[in-house]
């Protein structure tokens, strides 16, 4: 359905000015463009009509047509619209015209486009960022000719340390025994103020997207999606479905989109509260970071009293949802709400009048507004840089519609606005739940029986604990012929460098852990001696420097 035959003129107009074709299915504007014009309709797309860059998206169509294509994926928050800009490429050696002059925060989907599928990106200067450095440079593990279970035989090679003669390193990560995901960061201090910072990810990339594209079903999908994060993993499932659904056209039954909302503001709930947790454990707070967690295990009996599992619910299919909520569970359900709701407003009253929590958050880390927006930020990042940004009420799904919410922003962009953007959505939460409890129509859970046709299109965003979801499916033959998936952690590393440069280093844990990402930390700091030698500190000694540094800052 059309929500405004103004704006989709605009868009056609713009297609036109371009000599490109346009197609709108429900809320997705399709435009297919050569690639001579993709910089220019993006550039229009971002600055002109003020669409927020999502991810992009590389695809090996040749089976289908012959070409590769390259497609960018804006939301049009204002007025409720997907916009799809893609483009067609010839050749083994696809080239594309890079966007990150008009539009920055395209930069890693762009290198990731041409680490696994061999797109090269014109104009703009090309790095590594998903395959490890001794990676043959000609094999693309997402081209349909590459087997999912291949292993290439991969050089290893070291990446150094990058050692300046103007400032010190000192390297975070990638390596913790008592953490699971490794990510490094490599801050560049002179004193104690970091001056730069560069990144490293994709340690362990899990190859998600190529497993189900090649031996899943559209439904073992779903489990395999969950399994993203293993926070917020029920989002991605939700997301993924709602792509598939879209793009077959799937009517699901109300009384199942209910219960995905249900339980997605439920593990928003456990997500931030266990967020906040850690955060006061950053700042030294330890009595805070207990009672946090005390409170959130009171949402994780939720979880596990609603679907059978305190994590990973295995619940979504597409189609609908595999367990119902019956009204025998309201009461408990509601009173646990309430006991939650009282218990997290005392301890928020009293842990946000700390000196030491108000003093550490207040001004650090912080990202301005025009910063946020040229990059791309996500979810309370976003929102505390002053971005008004929701998919819930920008781009409803599931039965968002349904409910009234407050969408928290704060202007101030630093560690203390993210962490009020979390707090208040804690309350904004236990409210929908209530909501949607009250508001839960009878009937079934999940369709049946359907079709799912190949060579549709779904696109779907969805509003998790750090940020926007998005999944871009293009349906196959009984499983996605592409599947693409980018998490909101994506999109907000980037912006560490603005929030980290000029800071304490004694902030940068702290400021690190704002984004909400699940990072290592490491055990070890490299010192560089005025003789230039390098000098590696033990575990005991690199906690001394940061006891130190963390004491300076309080004093």
């Amino acid at each position: 359905m059309l929500r405004n035959t103004s704006i989709i003129d605009k868009y056609v107009k713009l297609a036109e000015s371009a000599n490109a074709s346009i197609m709108v299915d429900g809320d997705t504007i399709h435009i297919v463009a050569k690639p001579e014009y993709i910089t220019g309709l993006a550039g229009k797309l971002f600055n002109e009509f003020k669409c927020v860059h999502r991810t992009c998206v590389a695809t090996d169509e040749r089976p289908l047509n012959g070409f590769f294509s390259l497609t960018h994926l804006f939301t049009d928050d204002s007025n409720g619209f997907y916009v799809a800009l893609k483009t067609y490429l010839e050749g083994d050696k696809p080239r594309a015209p890079s966007i990150i002059e008009q539009v920055p925060a395209a930069d890693w989907c762009e290198m990731e486009a041409r680490d696994l599928v061999g797109i090269e990106l014109e104009g703009r200067s090309a790095y590594r960022l998903v395959l490890p450095s001794g990676w043959p440079s000609d094999v693309y593990p997402l081209r349909k000719d590459f087997q999912y279970d291949k292993r290439p035989s991969i050089l290893p090679v070291s990446e150094k340390v990058t050692i300046t003669e103007e400032s010190s390193t000192v390297p975070v990560g990638p390596y913790h025994p008592a953490l699971h995901e490794p990510e490094y960061f490599e801050l560049h201090v002179e004193g104690e103020k970091v001056v730069d910072v560069k990144y490293r990810g994709f340690h362990v990339h899990r190859g998600i997207e190529k497993l189900g594209e090649s031996r899943m079903t559209y439904q073992q999908v779903n489990f395999l999606a969950e399994r993203i994060c293993g926070i917020c993993g029920f989002e991605h499932s939700t997301c993924y479905a709602l792509a598939v659904e879209k793009a077959a056209k799937l009517d699901v039954p109300e009384r199942a989109q209910f219960i995905r909302s249900i339980i997605l503001e439920v593990e928003r709930l456990h997500s931030h509260l266990l967020w906040l947790g850690v955060a006061f454990h950053l700042v030294g707070y330890d009595a805070g970071f207990m009672h946090m967690w005390r409170i959130r295990e009171k949402v994780m009996y939720l979880s596990e009293y609603l679907t059978g599992s305190r994590k990973t619910y295995g619940i979504n299919l597409v189609g609908g949802v595999r367990k119902d909520i019956n009204e025998e569970k309201k009461p408990k359900i509601l009173e646990t709400l309430d006991t939650l709701e009282k218990e997290f407003k005392e301890l928020v009253d009293i842990a946000t009048s700390v000196p030491q929590v108000k003093r550490r958050l207040t001004d650090t880390g912080v990202l301005p507004r025009e910063d946020a927006v040229k990059l791309g930020v996500e979810g309370p990042v976003a929102r505390a840089s002053g971005i008004d940004r929701d998919a819930r009420r920008d781009l409803p799904y599931a039965a968002y519609k349904h409910v009234s919410f407050k969408v928290p922003v704060y202007t101030e962009g630093d560690n203390m606005a993210r962490a009020l953007v979390r707090v208040d959505e804690v309350f904004e939460s236990i409210s929908m739940i209530k909501q949607l409890l009250d508001q839960m129509p009878k009937g079934p859970i999940r369709l049946e029986e359907f079709d799912i046709p190949p060579g549709k299109i779904g696109v779907q965003v969805v509003e998790a604990p750090r940020g926007g979801d998005v999944h871009f499916v293009i349906t196959g033959e009984g499983k996605p012929y592409r599947w693409r998936v980018r998490a909101p952690t994506y999109s907000n590393i980037p912006a560490l460098r603005v929030m980290l440069r000029d800071q304490p280093l004694a902030d940068a844990p702290l400021t690190i852990a704002s984004i909400d990402p699940c990072f290592s930390c490491t055990d070890r700091v490299v010192v560089i001696k005025e003789d230039g030698s390098v000098y590696k500190l033990s575990l005991v000694e690199g906690d001394k420097l940061w006891a130190r540094s963390s004491s300076q800052l309080s004093s």
